[in-house]
């Protein structure tokens, strides 16, 4: 189950970094954000936030921060820790790697029956990403600089956009967002198609001369739907149209949508497999693809999907909707090998402001050379002596 691209991340970090791994522990946290306002989708309704956070510590006293996926249902969260605390933390107990490579592959190549036998690949994937997000902060960390130079990278500057606008209050959402120092939007469809239509334009005038906007259907829309809908919106002008059909839908029906729409089509976020990425690099059915290091292959996998888009001419722009720690690592690995976007929800959660506040300006931000990826530790700390 090696990973070749997997190892050449590793192979492309920053000269004289130690990259060997010899965890002592692993702790989880679970924290939770009621929302006064729901964060509505086509395949469903948040009420409230979860974030699930881990710790590793190596036999230096080191520790590195990650976070597991696990957005919605809210309820899985606890279930991802109880799993992680199980069936993980004791396989990696005692062990050293000689990378995150090294570790992902093993606890990939270690779990594989039992996810066969259990049905949890998913989360038993989320779990591993976590963990391969956590060994990189700690890396970063015991090394003192911050993730993204450890990755290669020189710059800790990247552009960015607000999602996770609602298809109701759309106007006051986006010139709230745009006095926010917001210059791109991305904003929800595949309800009605009126109420698309309506909110498209209506976030198309917002921007108007000042930026400008993404679309995300959450795979609310067969090809047909699809069609029709991105005929009628693509007028306004969309930078993109993200996850217009299922995931699982063959191939064909990708191809026979791109052969119709002009706007460029996004996706990834549901990947499970680096070899679903290649595949969507190869077939040319996605201009833009968004792992989410949270959801599938930590700092590791979506560092290799990074560079093989980039590399194919393709823009990478990380998924995430999460807590602060997983979007500080999606920003280091899009500030060492990406050319797009980094995606920050429009919602208010402070378990991803308060650990990693964000304050735009012209759409833009510069990352800290703090080392790891640059998180409050002091906050996080207090959160993990109240769970445990």
């Amino acid at each position: 189950m090696r990973h070749t691209a997997f190892q050449q991340v590793c192979k492309g970090t920053a000269p004289g970094v130690d990259l060997s791994i010899s965890l002592t522990r692993i702790e989880v946290v679970v924290r939770r954000h009621v929302l006064d306002i729901p964060v509505v989708t086509s395949f469903g309704t948040m009420t409230n936030r979860p974030a699930l956070f881990l710790r590793v510590t190596d036999q230096s006293g080191t520790v590195g921060y990650g976070e597991v996926w696990c957005n919605f249902p809210a309820c899985g969260a606890e279930h991802r820790a109880a799993l992680l605390l199980s069936e993980i933390a004791p396989r990696v107990d005692g062990r050293s790697f000689a990378d995150p490579a090294a570790l992902y592959d093993w606890l990939r190549g270690s779990t594989h029956i039992l996810g066969l036998q259990t049905g949890e690949q998913g989360p038993l994937s989320q779990i591993i990403a976590g963990v391969d997000g956590a060994v990189w902060d700690m890396i970063s960390r015991r090394a003192g600089l911050p993730l993204y130079r450890v990755l290669g990278g020189s710059s800790g500057k990247i552009e960015l956009y607000a999602s996770g606008i609602n298809p109701q209050g759309v106007g006051e959402t986006a010139d709230r967002l745009l006095a926010e120092g917001y210059r791109r939007l991305k904003l929800k469809v595949g309800f009605s198609a009126d109420l698309d239509a309506e909110n498209v334009e209506t976030i198309s005038q917002k921007v108007n001369g000042v930026g400008a906007f993404m679309l995300d259907a959450n795979q609310g829309w067969d090809v047909e739907t699809a069609s029709t809908m991105m005929a009628r919106l693509a007028p306004f002008g969309p930078t993109w149209i993200e996850e217009p059909l299922a995931v699982d839908r063959p191939v064909e029906d990708w191809k026979e949508l791109k052969s119709v729409c002009d706007v460029p089509i996004a996706g990834g976020e549901n990947f499970a497999t680096f070899a679903a990425y290649k595949a969507a690099l190869s077939t040319g059915v996605l201009d833009i693809l968004q792992p989410d290091l949270n959801k599938w292959g930590g700092v590791t996998g979506a560092t290799a999907v990074a560079r093989a888009a980039v590399a194919a001419g393709k823009t990478y722009c990380p998924h995430f909707l999460g807590g602060g720690v997983g979007l500080a690592a999606s920003a280091h690995v899009l500030a060492a090998c990406g050319n797009g976007l980094l995606e920050v929800d429009s919602n208010l959660n402070p378990l991803r402001s308060d650990l990693f506040p964000i304050s735009p300006i012209e759409g833009e931000i510069a990352l800290s050379n703090a080392p790891g990826i640059g998180i409050d530790a002091p906050l996080l700390s207090q959160w993990f002596a109240e769970f445990c």
